[in-house]
């Protein structure tokens, strides 16, 4: 590679690296993500986004207006082949102070879920269940997961086919039980930039054993939907996802949320002047008989 190349290679890298530096400010400010005196458990699996999500947490720790701390924690489900010593020897190589938990979730999930089915619902409640409760062993007032605008899109369309909810993953949530939020920093973030940056930094990516070779899975087929999309409407991900950030409960059908049972007129006061043409054309039942109607005379 020649010299010209290495500064475009360079220029293009830096200006990648500032949209998600951006892209993960922009969010944690919208979302009140990070507070003075927060320590933010960063939960790294070992794939491109998570440790994208460390590496931007870190950089913006140096430069932020307030003190935090980042604490990154893996859980080791024991997968067979899993390389135990990757995720220490990165962690070693940052300087960050860092837990792996071990836990056999991997025998639970092959032991309860039939050969061929899903494992993603099983593995992802428990390990929620043992993060949750680590966060509080280490006092961690954030749990952050590497979560991307993609994957808030994709989970939107696959509740809505699969289990007939509009429903996604917010950027911020409080648990059930109020005992921990969860934070997603990636949340502005596109999958394509975080591939492009995974490549650049040569983060020591770790594959899912687990649920990685599951080729059939709906999120395969609502991803491959969304990339199509995205060939020919290069701004459709981004809009769907602006559309849960902007939403009208009275123009839905949720009766729970927008009581459409107590709708009453309301014609006190003045009206103002509606949108419309000046005059107005009415049938009567018969169909045979047509009136017409000068509205400024009414």
């Amino acid at each position: 590679m020649n010299q010209q190349d290495v500064k475009k290679e360079s220029f293009e890298f830096n200006k990648l690296e500032k949209k998600l530096r951006r892209n993960v400010g922009n969010a944690i400010v919208d979302y009140n993500m990070v507070e003075d005196g927060d320590v933010i458990m960063a939960c790294i699996s070992g794939g491109k986004d998570s440790f994208a999500m460390l590496d931007i947490l870190l950089k913006l720790r140096q430069s932020a207006p307030i003190k935090f701390d980042v604490i990154a924690v893996n859980l080791d489900q024991k997968q067979p082949g899993f390389p135990e010593h990757v995720l220490p020897e990165y962690f070693d190589s940052l300087g960050v102070p860092y837990y792996i938990i071990d836990k056999d979730t991997y025998s639970v999930v092959k032991e309860k879920i039939p050969e061929g089915k899903t494992t993603c619902g099983l593995c992802s409640r428990l390990r929620r269940g043992t993060l949750y409760s680590f966060a509080e062993k280490i006092g961690a007032t954030k749990v952050a997961l590497g979560h991307h605008m993609d994957d808030i899109v994709e989970t939107m369309f696959l509740n809505m086919f699969h289990g007939a909810r509009l429903k996604a993953m917010p950027p911020k949530l409080l648990a059930d039980d109020k005992r921990n939020i969860v934070i997603r920093p990636l949340a502005y973030c596109r999958e394509k930039d975080l591939i492009s940056y995974a490549e650049k930094r040569e983060f020591p990516i770790i594959p899912c054993n687990l649920c990685g070779s599951q080729e059939n899975l709906q999120r395969q087929n609502v991803k491959a939907m969304l990339n199509e999309w995205d060939r020919q409407h290069p701004q459709r991900v981004y809009s769907i996802f602006k559309s849960i950030q902007n939403v009208s409960p009275s123009q839905l059908a949720d009766e729970a949320l927008y009581g459409f049972k107590e709708l009453a007129i309301d014609r006190s006061g003045e009206r103002k002047e509606y949108e419309y043409s000046a005059e107005e054309v009415s049938s009567s039942g018969t169909g045979t008989e047509v009136q017409y109607f000068d509205i400024n005379n009414l």
